[in-house]
Formats: structure tokens, sequence, C-alpha cells
């Protein structure tokens, strides 16, 4: 990025900044020439985790549950970003507090100060009439944001993979380690699993004004897999060979429930659980990657530099 192209004027606030998707939608605003302010309860992690970064975020204290901390860390800003999101509920930390309440919150706060640009990120397959929770409360969450906030980007991502996810990772992990690996029900559920660095430039195109006329994009990856092939596919990858084994959804659930009484954080939940009984593949007329010029990667990268991280964590491990 060329010094002169910075315009301290172009700023974005993202909420969930330090977030698994949040801080890569962070660095690659910044290395747009955006001023981003990364919105966090807790502003002291911020340095930590972009020290990596030349450009830094802005790091401002507010909790998006807390709708009278909100209003000064948007000010000003012409785009802001909901990246924050719940997979287990905590005490007042409910579904409904934070996909939907939270988010109208702040899309409302952004609508009443003038804010340009307003961006959810939801998840391929939320549906406001579902019977999961989970599921329910971020289909309900968009339709808060787009009342509060006519024309916000909805943001629905497919599963997102990563060096660091907790999905590709864990698969890989297990393969490694199991003589057999349980299948989700009869491993049919279908799959497109996105790169979650392609998802963040694709919402800094976004904001950059790369786009008009859509409000609703579903992101996924090159290839749609069920949950059999794709665990097949990465045994191929790691040049092992995996059994699988069909699982009820109903033991899964027990499972699930048990894991959740637990004092350390779950392995897997319930609603997990229920997002492996649906599709999670975008719509074939839902504008995506191509219409911003993306070419989505597969799992492939991700899986070699998981590889590459094990690798040099066993060298450097005592004997």
């Amino acid at each position: 990025m060329d010094p002169d192209d910075l315009n301290p004027e172009r700023i974005v606030t993202v909420f969930g900044g330090t977030g698994f998707l949040g801080r890569r939608i962070v660095k690659r605003l910044l290395e747009r020439g955006f001023t981003v302010r990364a919105a966090s309860r807790h502003p002291a992690r911020v340095p930590l985790v972009f020290s990596s970064i030349t450009r830094m975020p802005e790091a401002v204290e507010a909790d998006i549950l807390d709708a009278s901390s909100i209003g000064s860390a948007i000010t000003g800003s012409q785009a802001v970003v909901n990246a924050v999101s719940l997979y287990v509920e905590h005490g007042v930390q409910t579904f409904e507090r934070v996909h939907v309440k939270a988010a109208a919150d702040l899309a409302a706060a952004s609508r009443d100060r003038a804010i340009d640009q307003f961006v959810q990120i939801s998840g391929i397959g939320s549906d406001p009439q579902s019977d999961s929770n989970y599921i329910r409360a971020r289909g309900r969450g968009e339709g808060a944001v787009e009342s509060a906030f006519p024309g916000a980007f909805i943001v629905r991502p497919a599963v997102m993979t990563g060096p660091d996810d907790a999905f590709l990772t864990t698969i890989v992990r297990m393969i490694r380690l199991l003589p057999v690996y349980p299948l989700f029900g009869d491993g049919g559920t279908r799959l497109q699993p996105v790169y979650v660095a392609d998802v963040a430039e694709a919402v800094s195109r976004l904001i950059d004004g790369r786009t008009q006329g859509s409000s609703i994009f579903e992101f996924g990856g090159p290839r749609i897999y069920t949950y059999k092939e794709l665990l097949r596919e990465i045994a191929r990858q790691l040049d092992t060979h995996v059994k699988l084994m069909p699982v009820p959804f109903a033991v899964w659930n027990a499972l699930a429930g048990v894991a959740e009484l637990l004092p350390a954080a779950a392995p897997i939940t319930r609603n997990q659980i229920d997002l492996m009984r649906q599709d999670n593949v975008a719509a074939i007329d839902a504008p995506g990657l191509k219409e911003l010029d993306i070419e989505p990667r597969d799992i492939d990268e991700v899986i070699r530099v998981i590889e590459q991280r094990r690798r040099v964590g066993s060298l450097s491990s005592p004997a």
C-alpha cells in the first residue's frame, strides 16, 4: 500500500475484530488504506493479536451488548462490520441477545449516525423459522439488521477453514489419531468449505465499493463435498487411510448435551450438531465470491499449512 493512498477519513469499525474472521477483515481493510477501529470489551488484546503487522488498528473499548457503549466507537465511521458470534450460551450471553438484539442495536446506532455501510456476518443456512435456537437467532438477526439499517450487507459464509480454525484442524488431527472416524449420521450432509481469508477479502471489497445492487452474499469454496467425501479427501491429502463409521444424530446430540455441562469448553455443541443436519452450500442464485472477482481456494492450501505447523512443532518438541 502506497502511503499516499492512505486516507484517515475512511474509518471502519469492526466489532469482533480480534476473532477468527474479524481479525482477518481488520488486516485486509488496513492493507486497503482504511483506518480501522477494532472494538472489543478487552482492548488490551488488540496489540497482541496484530503484533505481526506493520499498520495497527485502533483499539476501542466497546461492548456490543451495551448499547450505550457503542455510539462513541462508531461515530465518524464510514462503515461498521458486525463480526461478533456466539456458539454456546452463557448467562446473559444468549443467541437472542447477541445475534438479534445486539445486532439490531448496532445497526440502528449506525443508521442514526448516518454511517454509509453496515456489514452483518451471518452464515449459510440461517433461518428465522428453524427449530434450532442458534440457527433461528442468526436468521432473526438478519431480519433485525435489515429493518434497522436498510441496504445493509448480509454476508453468509459456508463453514470457514483456516490454519487456526476449529473445523479442519480438528478433522486433520483426529484422522491421524483415530482408528475409526465417526460420521455425522451417514455422512451425506453437503458442505462447501470456504477459506476464511477469501471471506475477509470479500468483505473488504464490499466496503471498498466493489459491488452494487446486491445486499445478500453467500460465500462458498470451489468444491462441494459430502461430509464423507470431505473426510476421504483430507485423508488422501494426508497420505493416510480413514475408516468411517456412521453415528446417528441422536447419539451426537446426547454426547454434545453432556459435553456442554463440563466446566471446560465443549468440544462439540448441540448447535453444531444442528448445523451438520443440513447442507451448508451457497445458493446457486446468490451472488458470491465470483461477483467480487475472487477465485476461491480449496482445502488443500489449508491442510498444507496445518501439516507444516505440525512438522515444525514436532521438530521443536523435546525428545
